[in-house]
């Protein structure tokens, strides 16, 4: 599951943005990978393990809702469904 929001450009400058991924690991656990900054520019990774689904999706439902109160967007989204806002 992936999700990739962007934050209005201010003036002139480049978009920032947020992606977040949900992807099984290969040990059976979650993998939620959270990647932002702003576009041609620097970026952060970040990365976090869970050993349950439900945790995992409960993380990734949490950032992208406090990502889209932040004043994100929804550009893209793919994965099981729809998102939720």
């Amino acid at each position: 599951m992936r999700v990739f929001l962007q934050h209005p450009p201010i003036t002139n400058e480049s978009p920032r943005y947020v992606q977040l991924t949900l992807q099984p690991d290969l040990f059976g656990g979650w993998e939620l990978l959270r990647e932002s900054g702003q576009a041609g520019g620097r970026t952060q990774l970040r990365r976090e393990q869970y050993l349950l689904q439900e945790e995992a999706m409960t993380a990734f439902e949490k950032a992208r809702d406090a990502s889209i109160k932040r004043g994100y967007k929804i550009m893209f989204a793919r994965g099981t469904e729809a998102p939720r806002i």
